[in-house]
């Protein structure tokens, strides 16, 4: 069986690039395709929308998983890779997705995934992908 070697989510071309341009290095969505994750892994950035592709790389240094998404910013402050505004607007979007899920009468809290970045790099041109990558991200597997 293949080893996960690590991860790679969908990114909007204009937001990917400030990977590689303004120095963010914290990425941040909805929690999915995280529980195998671990420091040390690949971060593949997948460019989605425009000129799609793999279209770089990083290691993983840390992984936390929250449910308020907006305290990230008092931890890693202008390292995120969204706008404070961004990400409102973002958690405001999935507000349409709430789980219907119960449990002992509690509705289930929708969990925001963060990752911290290191050794960020660019390729020279997007690589294209050998399988389609689903708006969730997908593992990395070694071959």
């Amino acid at each position: 069986m293949p080893r996960i070697a690590g991860v790679t989510y969908p990114i909007p071309k204009p937001c990917v690039n400030r990977f590689f341009e303004k120095d963010k290095n914290v990425f941040v969505k909805p929690a999915t395709v995280w529980k195998q994750l671990k420091p040390g892994m690949k971060f593949v950035f997948y460019q989605s929308r425009e000129d799609t592709g793999f279209v770089g790389e990083a290691i993983i240094k840390n992984i936390e998983v929250v449910e308020d998404p907006l305290r990230i910013f008092d931890r890693y402050g202008d390292r995120v890779f969204l706008t404070k505004d961004e990400l409102k607007e973002y958690v405001k979007s999935q507000e349409k997705w709430r789980s219907g899920w119960r449990s002992r009468g509690q509705q289930k809290k929708k969990l925001w995934l963060v990752i911290e970045l290191e050794n960020i790099r660019k390729y020279d041109r997007p690589v294209k992908p050998k399988k389609f990558v689903p708006v969730s991200g997908q593992y990395l597997k070694e071959e």
